[in-house]
């Protein structure tokens, strides 16, 4: 097992063993303890009541943070004709229109954070399965990034302002960045609150028992601080 530097261990010195805090304690527990000299991302993970093997189980959907995620987000479209312009003209940083685009990808490059399809494009994108879909950066109607050319401009515009995909995996966890240390606590509460009501909305209909049975803030490289789960459960944004 990797032993933890002496700058991780003041940090974990912090936090009080088995103890459950607020969210906003948490937030701010995190930003003390964050140990990067770069401006580490604020991130949250759920242990959920769910078996991922069940179809009916599964948790996948996106929200977009208030507050954005602070960081420049790349976006590229897999669009031809009306829908390529319209792209264009949203702002994206990438338009793949054409064979030598999918070749391209299929090479490698994956300097981009979103990938958006119409529906047109997927026969095209879904051969870059193998590519994209490990990094989860697969469109998929589900995560809503498979949209017609009239909707590309809002989900392009989403997506940079800070919309974010969570998903349930193989071990029943979530797990979502929702900002950075420089982030203000009240940013961050906000983004967490939202990231939360959206959970609590796509909750599956076959869920039995706890839905979320624990919530762990942490930062990037920096120790894990367990929040309320009930209190997390009843965050809303505040104004």
């Amino acid at each position: 097992m990797a032993k933890h530097g002496k700058k991780y261990l003041a940090a974990s010195a912090k936090i009080a063993p088995g103890q459950s805090y607020s969210p906003e304690e948490a937030l701010a527990l995190a930003k003390e303890t964050s140990i990067t000299k770069f401006d580490a991302t604020v991130e949250v993970h759920l242990r959920m009541g769910l078996d991922p093997r069940q179809a009916d189980q599964q948790v996948r959907d996106v929200v977009v943070l208030p507050h954005g995620l602070g960081k420049t987000v790349r976006v590229l479209v897999f669009a031809q004709g009306e829908g390529a312009e319209k792209a264009k003209e949203a702002g994206a940083d990438y338009i793949a229109d054409s064979d030598e685009w999918i070749t391209k990808i299929q090479n490698g490059f994956t300097d981009f954070d979103v990938a958006i399809a119409t529906p047109d494009m997927m026969s095209k994108a879904g051969r870059l399965g193998r590519v994209l879909g490990p990094r989860g950066l697969m469109p998929n109607p589900k995560a809503g990034t498979v949209v017609p050319p009239d909707d590309l401009p809002r989900v392009i515009q989403e997506a940079k302002a800070g919309r974010v995909e969570f998903r349930l995996d193989k071990t029943a966890n979530i797990h979502v960045p929702i900002g950075k240390v420089s982030f203000d606590t009240e940013k961050l509460y906000n983004n967490m609150a939202a990231l939360m009501d959206a959970i609590k909305k796509a909750k599956p209909a076959a869920a039995k028992g706890s839905y979320i049975r624990k919530v762990t803030v942490t930062t990037t490289m920096g120790p894990g601080i367990r929040v309320d789960a009930v209190q997390a459960q009843n965050m809303s944004t505040k104004e």
